[in-house]
């Protein structure tokens, strides 16, 4: 577990918070933290979705387990163990997770810090060590901004967000509330807009002069980048989370509650809808359309212009390859083309 001052409650705030059923056990049962099976103390939290797990958990030495409603045990080993019943015991433990996360205590604003004129520091706001936050920025209530990150002019920040160390958000950019943004990230960079010259061959920059919009309880990858809209805003979607390592260039519109995972870099132009999971290394090219709820598999392409969607599909259809288009279909070509293969080979 993290370093900090940790914030234990007794099992019952949990359920208060959380929804879920005592099964067994006592209410008062404190808990300071989650862990998994095997490391688990008696003051940390684990999660089962199936019996096997489940009666692994309850031998362990965790001091409550959620686990799914109907799983049978046997808890003769564990008897001060307490037990609770949720729909989705995961989502449950993550959610516990966050309620238990050690509070940090730190200067509110560093000695080191600069803060640039008519910047507003919210109340319980903190600035770490040799940051800069720009003229005219604003950082809200409880958020955090880490060592040596840059804030430029007139950006916003608004509540609970935490800003890793040696993060840029140029001007222009515009977090809400909630929003996760890890270390080394560039954000609201210009984009990679560039205008040739025919005669002579030379590239004039198209304006990069637009914005960046990060909605509420966003969380953003170590080292991921994100431009800022040419003329218009890029936007990123509330609860959309991204892995380390994503590219996100000018004027995209990603929607809400997408994933994306390491190596996905997504053209200039392209939008992606609500509900979306984009898996590692895919490639999306400019002013295309990723439909809502799409699936793409890892290393899958989409080309410049084109749209993947689940129209006519079943729901959790996988798209892959290159150009992108529905799993099955991917691998009875694949068979196709290895009977051809075969069948050359038999006739030579």
């Amino acid at each position: 577990m993290d370093g900090g001052q940790l914030a234990a409650m007794r099992i019952g705030e949990l359920i208060e918070k959380l929804g879920g059923k005592l099964v067994l056990g006592s209410a008062a049962v404190e808990i300071a933290g989650v862990n998994e099976v095997k490391r688990a103390s008696t003051t940390e939290l684990v999660f089962a979705e199936d019996a096997e797990t489940a009666q692994e958990a309850i031998e362990s030495a965790a001091g409550a387990l959620v686990l799914k409603e109907g799983l049978t045990f046997s808890c003769e080993k564990n008897p001060d163990i307490a037990v609770v019943e949720a729909d989705q015991p995961k989502l449950w433990f993550a959610r516990a997770a966050k309620l238990l996360r050690p509070e940090f205590k730190s200067e509110r604003i560093h000695e080191t810090a600069v803060i640039g004129e008519g910047a507003v520091i919210g109340s319980w706001a903190t600035v770490g060590a040799h940051a800069v936050i720009g003229k005219d920025a604003l950082i809200g209530e409880n958020s955090r901004i880490d060592a040596g990150a840059v804030i430029g002019e007139g950006v916003r920040i608004l509540s609970d967000c935490h800003v890793y160390p040696r993060v840029v958000v140029y001007p222009g950019t515009f977090i809400g509330n909630r929003v996760i943004v890890h270390a080394g990230c560039v954000l609201g960079a210009d984009g990679f807009g560039y205008v040739r010259d025919n005669a002579s061959g030379e590239y004039t920059q198209f304006p990069q002069q637009g914005g960046l919009v990060i909605e509420d309880d966003v969380e953003i990858g170590a080292n991921s980048t994100i431009d800022r809209g040419a003329l218009g805003v890029t936007r990123i979607g509330r609860g959309t989370k991204l892995d380390n390592l994503v590219h996100i260039a000018h004027n995209c519109e990603i929607g809400e509650n997408v994933v994306i995972a390491a190596l996905t870099g997504i053209s200039g132009s392209s939008t992606v809808g609500n509900g979306a999971v984009i898996a590692g290394q895919v490639g999306i090219g400019d002013h295309a359309h990723v439909g809502e709820g799409v699936i793409l598999g890892g290393q899958a392409g989409v080309f410049s212009g084109s749209k993947v969607t689940n129209d006519g599909l079943k729901p959790g259809t996988v798209h892959w390859g290159t150009p992108a288009r529905p799993l099955r279909q991917v691998l009875r070509e694949q068979a196709a083309v290895a009977r051809l293969a075969r069948k050359r080979k038999d006739s030579q």
